[in-house]
């Protein structure tokens, strides 16, 4: 060993063979050392209990995975894994994230295939003490083989086996890679013909971009399955969570195997079919190709296909005959829930034709019905991740629920007998429901209520947030178009895309369908549609969804409510409203699937509206015009007036059902459960030296703050909300708080300049909130800006630490009992 000069050290600790720490006294200068300047360390004389977890880790637990099992630190081992990225909280403006999941250690036989999980934990605790934290992890990720340890010793639980066989493992004998290999394949039924299709790498650019937790799992899932032979296979995943990517990695992995030489990829858009062929397959290049014109070239190896384009309603227009029946040997239908699930669909037919060829369905929304199933085609779903789970796990966007009932849709109308409508025609004489309007009854004056609504909303949150109008049909599209341009002639005067109508009989509105949806592009902000947006669309930055349509089917509302689900933080996309003219949100509810709104909102006649059953043809593949012959009668009665009925607040609790009962009692109940008496929330506040701490533990276990503001009064804080309705104590409202802290005269022990500050933290406070003064970074913005820098500022109170200290003081001041 070299050394130059060393200075100010008294001793060097080094780590020798893993396991003996020698110490070497220092003089100023080292050139030699001797055997006899060494001093051997016995780790035993460590205080072991002193290490913090990460230590645990560094020298235990890391040392016995890597030295002692043989597991290779750089591809098999990864430490303190993120795997999600934490729920999306709204509060008002407020926007935060929960805790994302992280698992100390997760272990790889491949880079692709996730065998094992450890949690590690201080030696302070037991050997066992991350074992829970650790199963509820490898349950999410599809992990068999689970372990805790605290330096000592691993505990270890086997999922694999079916009673959960539990052992602890001294640190010298953790298993080796191959050894829980073995025993996964067991487990699987891998057997060596099996394992080089199962270890198959998936595709990797070299951007560091890798599958999501749960895209791994359902790719994992359908290899094996294929593997072992199983020909028809149903993925579930909710709009926004990578469907396509996941079918990419599957097909390149069996195609790279060589398990599948020839592969078709079915959609029923062009926009799918386009998207996909640039997007997520291009690592395919030269070897793919995309059938148009009804021509087949048999020289590649995947095919990309619009169903209609190779099949037809005539023999001879079925050019997906010129295949052999055994061409492909695999098969992907993208959103299988259209056209395959009926039984006498086109899609049927060419499935059918090559039904020796293993068949994969993507869907995000499973249709079963009496008449249609794809379950009944494919099996059940071999994975199925959920809105719900999407949301919870932070990789898709919560959303919130505007109901508006309009007199005409509720009570329904009726014409007065020999009554003519505007074009002269005699009006059927019956009564015409919420199901005929927009069908075979237009109430001109419901379409301009509707405009006005959507636009008031708009209005009251950001005019340039981007937003879907989905219409009965065409007609009620360009209606719609009209009545938005009427009530935002302002903006469509700076620019006419501000409002266009994007539906498939207009091909300067679908010209106009990437603009809409690219972020960067600012125009079309609104858009109406009828059918043409449902699917297919990735909306990134769509920030209000409205339903003015009946929809008759679960798919056809699940479709459309997938248009907001993606996150686009860059773009402040992080959740989505939906404006609901129609019950369509309390008629599909499936909670199991898409989970619960944060919020939903039926604002009282005149407030603001910030926070039967027909099947519109659910496999129509676009909302072209109706043929000669068979447009319905639309009756447009002359001058009828219409009133918003309903709009009021309804809510849904953290269990994910309705709230039935008051605001105040379910808030009430639910905090007492928590917190059983006055005294004791009164110590947790008052322990928390960040009070967005306990804020966010309120709104997580499901303490609706926003909707009881809404109700006691904004201008209380959580803290007196709180107290107010489930201890019935008086609310102070802040600016009363801040009154009081400022009649103590508590600042005079501060210099002029630092009760400034303080005076404006207190002001802060009182127009904002607690949360917008217990950040230093809000030392950034106005009024402290005016003041000086975060670093001036804090050097009025001498220091950081004193500064913080002054901090705590004056929230401890806040919250002193009257």
């Amino acid at each position: 060993i070299n050394f130059t000069k060393i200075y100010n050290l008294k001793t060097i600790f080094f780590k020798m063979s893993g396991e003996v720490i020698v110490k070497i006294a220092v003089t100023d200068t080292i050139s030699n050392i001797c055997a006899e300047d060494i001093t051997r360390i016995n780790p035993m004389d460590f205080n072991k209990k002193a290490l913090s977890e990460r230590d645990i880790c560094t020298k235990y637990i890391t040392p016995a995975i890597v030295q002692t099992a043989g597991w290779n630190l750089y591809t098999q081992i990864r430490e303190e894994v993120t795997f999600t990225v934490g729920r999306v909280y709204v509060r008002g403006k407020l926007v935060t994230r929960g805790e994302s999941k992280r698992a100390d250690y997760i272990l790889y036989y491949k880079p692709n295939i996730q065998i094992a999980v450890i949690e590690a934990k201080d030696n302070n605790y037991s050997v066992g003490s991350g074992m829970q934290q650790a199963l509820n992890y490898a349950e999410i990720l599809d992990i068999p083989f689970v372990y805790s340890s605290n330096g000592d010793a691993f505990l270890e639980h086997d999922r694999t086996v079916t009673s959960g066989i539990i052992r602890e493992i001294p640190l010298d004998k953790f298993p080796t890679p191959q050894e829980l290999w073995q025993r996964y394949c067991k487990w699987r039924n891998i057997d060596d013909q099996l394992q080089p299709i199962v270890t198959q790498s998936y595709y990797d650019d070299g951007s560091g971009k890798s599958p999501r937790y749960y895209q791994q799992i359902a790719i994992n899932k359908t290899v094996e399955a294929i593997a072992k032979g199983e020909n028809r296979i149903l993925l579930v995943m909710a709009t926004g969570t990578g469907k396509t990517f996941t079918a990419f990695q599957i097909i390149w992995r069996l195609w790279k195997s060589k398990t599948k030489t020839r592969i078709l990829f079915l959609a029923d858009r062009n926009i799918l079919i386009d998207q996909t062929k640039t997007n997520d397959f291009k690592p395919f290049g030269s070897a793919m190709t995309k059938i148009t014109k009804r021509q087949v070239d048999t020289a590649y190896e995947i095919y990309l296909a619009l169903y209609q384009g190779i099949s037809g309603k005539k023999e001879f227009e079925n050019i997906y005959t010129q295949f052999s029946r055994g061409f492909f040997d695999l098969i992907v239908i993208d959103e299988c829930h259209r056209g395959s699930a009926a039984d006498d669909s086109a899609w049927r037919k060419i499935l059918r034709y090559f039904k020796a060829a293993t068949q994969i369905g993507l869907t995000a929304t499973p249709k079963e019905t009496k008449e249609v199933s794809n379950i009944d085609y494919f099996g059940q779903p071999i994975y199925t991740y959920s809105l719900k789970q999407g949301i919870e796990d932070g990789f898709l966007a919560p959303y919130k629920v505007v109901r508006i009932d309009i007199d005409k849709d509720l009570e329904g109308w009726q014409p007065a007998p020999g009554e003519l409508d505007k074009y002269q025609r005699l009006i059927d004489d019956k009564l015409y429901t919420q199901k005929d309007t927009n069908r075979t009854l237009i109430l001109e004056n419901r379409d301009i209520l509707v405009a006005k609504k959507i636009t008031e909303f708009l209005k009251a949150t950001n005019r340039f947030d981007k937003t879907i109008v989905f219409c009965e049909d065409i007609d009620h599209a360009e209606r719609m178009r009209c009545a938005l341009i009427n009530e935002n002639g302002d903006l469509v005067a700076k620019n006419r895309k501000y409002i266009m109508r994007i539906t498939g009989d207009d091909e300067q509105g679908k010209a106009e369908l990437d603009n809409f949806i690219l972020p960067e592009s600012p125009y079309p902000v609104i858009v109406t549609t009828s059918k043409l947006m449902t699917t297919g669309i990735d909306a990134q930055t769509c920030k209000l969804i409205v339903l003015d349509k009946n929809i008759g089917s679960m798919t056809e509302f699940k479709q459309i409510i997938g248009r907001g689900t993606r996150i686009n933080e860059e773009f402040d996309k992080t959740y989505f409203t939906i404006m609901d003219f129609k019950k369509a949100t309390k008629k599909f509810n499936d909670k199991d699937f898409d989970g619960e709104p944060i919020q939903i909102y039926e604002p009282k006649t005149g407030d603001s509206p910030v926070p039967p059953d027909d099947d519109n043809g659910d496999n129509n593949i676009d909302d072209l015009p109706e043929k000669s012959g068979q447009k319905r009668v639309k009756f447009v009665p002359v001058d009828v007036n219409v009133d918003i009925v309903s709009e009021r607040t309804l809510y849904y609790g953290k269990d994910g059902k309705l709230i039935t009962e008051s605001i105040k009692d379910y808030t009430r109940k639910t905090v007492q459960q928590e917190f059983t008496t006055l005294d004791k929330f009164m110590r947790r506040w008052s322990a928390a030296e960040q009070k967005q701490a306990i804020i966010k533990e309120l709104n997580e276990q499901g303490i609706l703050l926003e909707a009881l503001a809404e109700e006691v009064g904004k201008d209380f804080d959580p803290f007196d909300l709180i107290c107010h309705v489930a201890f019935d104590q008086p609310a102070l409202s802040r600016k009363e708080r801040a009154k009081k802290v400022r009649q103590r005269d508590y600042f005079h022990k501060y210099s002029e300049k630092a009760r400034g500050v303080l005076n404006a933290l207190l002001d802060k406070y009182a127009d904002e909130g607690i949360e917008n003064i217990e950040d230093i970074n809000d030392l950034k913005v106005q009024p402290f800006d005016k003041i000086g820098t975060p670093m001036e500022i804090v050097n009025l109170f001498g220091n950081k630490q004193k500064y913080l200290e002054a901090l705590q003081e004056l929230k401890n001041q806040l919250y002193m009992a009257s």
